[in-house]
């Protein structure tokens, strides 16, 4: 599947299914054009020919960004295929990938490099991993990764067993309950920052919501994101 515009110089691409600890996941990486017309890339799927030759159609590649210490698969080949490219993700994704050489950790400020066209919050409190979420304000769209999972009953049923699938409801990770999964929620042993990520988001005038793995709301967006981080806690006043 090729490049699908979501939004006001957004665009989204679907990739393989990759093996995570035996579960199958699909990937799905998010472009952007800002401002200056440099091309912001999240979460690189597999570089093929036709997606190559379709990024290099809308731009300069300036930007790979990994929301998470799980999304860096295909940092390295993104890397080599557009060396000028700057690499930026928490500091999490830069220890598990020390032989690249990433800008300064991203924390809950956008650099000046995107910080006119992308907001961020740093979802941080827990002891097993941390997440940077995104807001990209042309379009009015936030923009997860592993903090909410919302998996379909058609996915699930194609993809996963029996065993698997019953994981994943208890997990917490499908459409009729999207969530973090429950070992990662429960691993917040400080919820107070991640209380602060999830205001600073739900302050965002979001008009749609996409995630990394699984279904996302045509409506409602606002609501889909406070209920699935409604978990860490009440709302500031």
């Amino acid at each position: 599947m090729g490049l699908r515009q979501i939004g006001d110089s957004l665009w989204l691409a679907e990739g393989d299914i990759v093996d995570f600890f035996s579960f199958p996941y699909p990937t799905r990486m998010l472009i952007a054009r800002l401002a200056d017309n440099a091309l912001w890339i999240w979460s690189p799927v597999k570089l093929s020919t036709d997606l190559r030759a379709e990024v290099d159609a809308l731009g300069r590649v300036a930007h790979l960004v990994s929301p998470n210490k799980l999304h860096h698969l295909y940092l390295c080949e993104w890397k080599e295929a557009y060396p000028d490219a700057k690499l930026w993700g928490p500091l999490s994704t830069i220890k598990r990938r020390p032989k690249l050489a990433f800008e300064p950790p991203l924390q809950d400020i956008s650099p000046p490099e995107w910080d006119g066209d992308i907001d961020q919050a740093w979802f941080r409190g827990s002891f097993m991993m941390d997440e940077i979420v995104f807001f990209h304000r042309p379009s009015g769209v936030v923009i997860f990764a592993d903090l909410i999972e919302a998996f379909s009953d058609e996915f699930l049923c194609a993809h996963w067993n029996w065993w698997r699938r019953w994981l994943a409801r208890l997990d917490g990770i499908t459409l009729a309950s999207p969530h973090a999964p429950l070992e990662w929620r429960l691993s917040f042993l400080d919820r107070g920052p991640a209380r602060a990520a999830r205001d600073k988001i739900l302050g965002w005038p979001v008009k749609q919501a996409v995630v990394a793995h699984g279904e996302w709301p045509c409506a409602n967006a606002r609501e889909f994101v406070r209920g699935a981080l409604a978990w860490v806690g009440p709302e500031r006043a």
